[in-house]
């Protein structure tokens, strides 16, 4: 799928239509889960205190990407963004890079100017340095995955 025009909208949780929120755990689900052979509880109860950004297809309204903004307190004392995602047949031009600005500019522009703290795929490391995010401690597994968690200085 080629995405020449997104648009973005960045919605709390009781703000998603059924459709909506049908795309987004469809997306969620065929790429933590099947792509990564994965078997993991997506639904950790903690989307309902999220917002969620979603960047669509201009053209066609397809959800091509979104990152679920965590307030501070909820999965770490700093902010989060996690569930960071995009279609694979959207990817190769650029896309996650994009995602990745948006998501912190909605997140900066939700609750202001603060450190942000991620759980981030260990392969993933130099993909989010990229973004300003240093590791902060070692490797862990979560759910069979290598992961590091990374700050990002306000």
């Amino acid at each position: 799928m080629r995405v020449t025009e997104l648009r973005w909208r960045c919605l709390p949780f009781d703000a998603l239509h059924a459709r909506t929120l049908y795309a987004l755990l469809q997306l969620r689900t065929e790429v933590f889960v099947m792509e990564q052979a994965c078997i993991f509880q997506d639904m950790d109860g903690a989307d309902a205190a999220c917002f969620h950004l979603l960047g669509e297809a201009a053209d066609t309204g397809v959800l091509v990407a979104s990152a679920r903004l965590v307030p501070a307190g909820l999965k770490f004392t700093e902010a989060s963004i996690g569930r960071v995602v995009t279609r694979p047949d959207a990817r190769g031009g650029g896309l996650g890079h994009v995602l990745m600005r948006e998501a912190v500019s909605a997140l900066h522009g939700l609750w202001g100017v603060q450190p942000i703290r991620i759980g981030a795929q260990a392969r993933l490391e130099a993909f989010y340095r990229q973004h300003g995010f240093v590791p902060d401690g070692g490797i862990y597994i979560e759910d069979g995955i290598d992961h590091i968690e990374m700050t990002r200085a306000a």
